[in-house]
């Protein structure tokens, strides 16, 4: 009777018991909360599966278990669904809490460094001012986007260049102390192709390149050595191959190298730098409404002579800029634009509606007479003149394109889905320097992301974080969401380490229009050699029923464009053009 009684005891926990959830996961691997908009609840960890909710932003939820790129997520009592991972922020109570013990003494907290500083909506110059700050009002920091943080004050939230914050709490890795203005100065590559070792040494190991005519900073000197940086890259060349006098004013003439662009400073106390880089040696102030001509620009960096004879860069994104007027009304003095695409139109009047007189092609050149709204009117060969549209060329002497204004009126409620290639045991391509392509792709697509997002957007992102997603799992996402334009980031590679610059491909024919536009305007934003949009076999775009292109961002595999790509500047600048590409499209679409 006894044994009957537990036979029976036994059986009826086993059947209740497997209708139990599984709480030993849950206390385990803690909760996760809903990152975007709406996210879709599977049966399953799949897109195959049922759809049995629909999850909102700011939603919690315990997480039962894991399985790939996929999360099982508690309900209610007895009942599971899965969510993918990249749609999520994943918290771990346990780590959660010794974080925040161990980090208790640093403060995210930041002071502005001048008066005046302006707070934008989202992460760039051309979003609108959200409002001010003045030196030494304190900040929260919220996030931060390679050149720019986006912080919470007591009068204001937005987005402020991150050269002008001083955090109360400063690592060391980010803010390195610059050698003494006295003891640097500059010198000029003169040769082809220059090679940076670690140490004075012909033997030494090899930790960059330069190319001719790159201007650097030398820090000292070691026998027939020169110590020197350029952006982020700090090394030793032989002393032969730096023209140390090539930076003297006398070379330096600002009437020859003028862009016909002025700035007007913006900001309380702007620094002047000896590069066009954050890292580059402090060698002057100027300020708040001061006006200089803009010699050269680089990466949304300006060189001015600050003093007479006294050249430097300074942040672009703190100048006001402004074209130098003639009799004509908005004329831009001794400027010339160059056509990046071939079979580019230029037409009898600044607008896309007038006939076409004269077709352009790559590399063709024309003298600027003057400005009409986002279009320049050029002289031809005929005498007579024509416009051609500002976002689809490029200017002398300065790096800057016509931006429309109020571009995030065309990018609100549309859907975006960024794919960052590669992830987990997927690298893509490795740099010469060891850069890795999956690392490149992400940085870029957060970056675009947050200012899509601040521009009212819906933005998805593929992966988030460093895991590997099927080809197929990508090309799901932009059908689940009908996106509206799907962007696959990448980087190229080749054995042919000479071989540079930018390429973008379509498979479909309706997303050729999206391909170009793209296209165009990231390689006129960034400058890099223009390789042209083409036909490509690639899964994400040739499987994908939406408007999809993949963008190979430059070339890892040749060390010089290595350097470009992975520096913050490089960085602002692609995500800047495939952002103003973007509002360009759905504006004329």
């Amino acid at each position: 009777m006894f044994k009957k009684f537990n036979l029976l005891l036994v059986s009826i926990i086993l059947i209740f018991g497997a209708f139990l959830p599984q709480g030993k996961s849950i206390a385990a691997t803690g909760s996760i909360t809903i990152s975007t908009d709406t996210v879709n609840v599977r049966g399953g960890p799949g897109l195959s599966y049922p759809l049995i909710k629909v999850a909102k932003r700011g939603e919690k939820y315990s997480i039962v278990s894991e399985k790939d790129d996929w999360i099982e997520i508690q309900l209610s009592f007895g009942k599971t669904g899965w969510v993918v991972n990249w749609l999520v922020s994943k918290e771990n109570a346990a780590k959660t809490a010794s974080t925040a013990q161990a980090s208790g003494s640093k403060s995210t907290s930041a002071a502005a460094k001048t008066d005046q500083l302006r707070v934008r909506s989202g992460p760039g110059t051309s979003f609108p001012i959200a409002g001010f700050l003045n030196k030494g009002q304190q900040v929260t920091v919220l996030d931060q986007n390679e050149n720019w943080c986006k912080i919470s004050s007591a009068s204001t939230e937005g987005w402020v260049a991150r050269d002008f914050l001083e955090y109360k709490t400063v690592k060391q890795e980010n803010t390195p102390a610059p050698p003494p203005a006295k003891t640097a100065s500059s010198g000029v590559v003169n040769g082809d192709t220059l090679n940076v070792r670690k140490e004075p040494s012909s033997s030494s190991t090899l930790v960059g390149k330069l190319t001719k005519g790159t201007t650097v900073t030398i820090y000292s000197k070691q026998n027939n050595w020169l110590e020197v940086g350029f952006s982020t890259l700090r090394g030793w060349v032989s002393a032969e191959f730096i023209d140390t006098s090539a930076s003297s004013p006398a070379k330096d003439n600002p009437k020859k190298e003028s862009s016909g662009m002025n700035g007007t400073v913006t900001a309380g106390s702007l620094s002047v730098r000896q590069g066009a880089s954050l890292d580059s040696s402090i060698i002057g102030t100027v300020s708040l409404g001061q006006s200089f001509t803009i010699l050269e620009e680089y990466n949304n960096w300006a060189k001015i002579e600050f003093k007479s004879g006294s050249f430097g860069w300074v942040a672009g994104w703190y100048l006001e800029k402004s074209a130098v007027k003639t009799n004509t009304g908005q004329a831009v003095k001794e400027s010339k634009v160059t056509i990046l695409q071939n079979g580019t139109n230029i037409r009898k009047a600044p607008n896309v509606q007038s006939d076409v007189v004269e077709l352009a092609n790559e590399g063709d050149t024309f003298s600027v007479q003057s400005l009409a709204n986002d279009w320049y009117e050029v002289k031809l060969k005929n005498g007579k003149t024509g416009f051609v549209a500002g976002w689809i060329v490029s200017t002398n002497g300065t790096k800057a394109q016509i931006v429309k204004s109020g571009a995030e009126g065309y990018l609100k409620n549309k859907t975006i889905v960024l794919d960052p290639g590669h992830g987990g045991g997927d690298n893509g391509a490795t740099g010469a320097a060891g850069t890795l392509e999956k690392e490149l792709t992400l940085r870029t697509a957060k970056l675009l992301y947050d200012k899509l997002r601040s521009a009212g957007a819906n933005v998805y992102l593929t992966r988030n974080n460093d895991s590997f997603l099927p080809l197929p799992s990508r090309v799901n996402t932009a059908h689940s969401y009908h996106a509206d334009a799907f962007i696959s980031l990448h980087y190229d590679s080749n054995l042919d380490r000479s071989v540079r610059g930018m390429t973008g491909y379509y498979y479909h024919s309706y997303q050729k229009s999206l391909a170009d536009t793209l296209y165009a305007s990231t390689v006129g934003q960034t400058k890099l050699k223009n390789r042209g949009v083409r036909f490509g076999d690639f899964h994400v775009i040739r499987e994908n029923s939406q408007k999809a292109v993949l963008m190979e961002l430059g070339y890892l595999s040749n060390s010089e464009e290595e350097m470009t790509l992975k520096s913050s500047g490089f960085q602002e600048s692609a995500a800047t053009g495939l952002y103003d590409g973007l509002a360009r499209y759905f504006k004329s679409n």
